[in-house]
């Protein structure tokens, strides 16, 4: 898709028996305007409105590549 790219959320829950923290992640589609992306590039990026059915991200900053 153009204009589009895919991040990778990861955040970290407690398990609520064993107490251990895991890793849980989800795959976000955001908008990229200018297709500056690539990658493995740390990325900003904020919700919006739709933009298409599975799309309503916006790319923000570009942090580190």
């Amino acid at each position: 898709m153009d204009k589009t790219i895919t991040v990778l959320v990861v955040r970290q829950v407690k398990h609520s028996l064993y107490k251990k923290y895991i890793r849980r992640s989800t795959k976000v589609h955001a908008h990229d305007e200018q297709n500056e992306c690539r990658e493995g590039d740390k990325v900003i990026i904020e919700e919006c409105r739709p933009l298409s059915k599975n799309k309503s991200w916006r790319l923000v900053k570009v942090l580190d590549r």
